[in-house]
């Protein structure tokens, strides 16, 4: 695979890690309406359009911030693929509504569906993690939470009161089930594929 260059938009998600007010707000003045007029015209209405906006703008952060998304396509055509698969994703979901796609948007070109994929896939991953995490007792969720955002494990055996070699080998045992559970899991499983 070789290197593409990034895109000249890549300051959109500059802006979106740096929680850049005029960026944002330039987002929402460029892109949204015509996020907002698809999603009408598809059996949408306004605040089904911000919500969908809201989680798409989260997600390119969070892939951002986790793998350092470097656009190499418009952000204007990346950003609205997104938006407008979530969209479908929300329809097939429930899908009592009556669903009348009209689809006149413009062509599609390969780094935009490799970064849409990409961002999919991510936020499959990160929706994944967040469902087993819930499921793990409390001790493992304070453990492994403390040890995201604290620099060292002295740091977090001092917080939760408990010895450094305790908070580490809880740390290891809650990481370990973690992962079995990630790992049996059929979402994990599909997403392999």
């Amino acid at each position: 695979m070789t290197e593409k260059n990034t895109h000249s938009d890549q300051f959109y998600i500059e802006g979106l890690l740096q929680n850049d007010s005029a960026v944002i707000q330039s987002i929402y003045k460029k892109f949204a309406p015509k996020v907002k007029n698809y999603i009408r015209t598809n059996s949408g209405d306004d605040d089904a359009a911000a919500d969908v906006i809201q989680e798409v703008l989260i997600a390119i952060y969070n892939q951002a911030k986790t793998n350092g998304l470097q656009l190499t396509c418009p952000f204007d055509a990346y950003f609205f693929l997104l938006c407008k698969r979530r969209w479908l994703n929300e329809l097939k979901k429930s899908s009592n509504k009556g669903v009348t796609i009209k689809d006149d948007t413009l062509s599609i070109s390969e780094s935009v569906q490799e970064l849409v994929l990409q961002a999919e896939t991510f936020d499959e991953k990160q929706s994944l993690f967040d469902e087993m995490f819930q499921k793990l007792g409390e001790k493992c969720q304070e453990v492994l939470k403390l040890s995201f955002v604290l620099k060292t494990m002295e740091e977090v055996a001092q917080r939760l009161n408990v010895t450094y070699g305790y908070v580490r080998k809880k740390k290891s045992l809650c990481t370990g089930q973690l992962t079995e559970m990630i790992q049996q899991s059929n979402r994990y499983k599909s997403l392999k594929k």
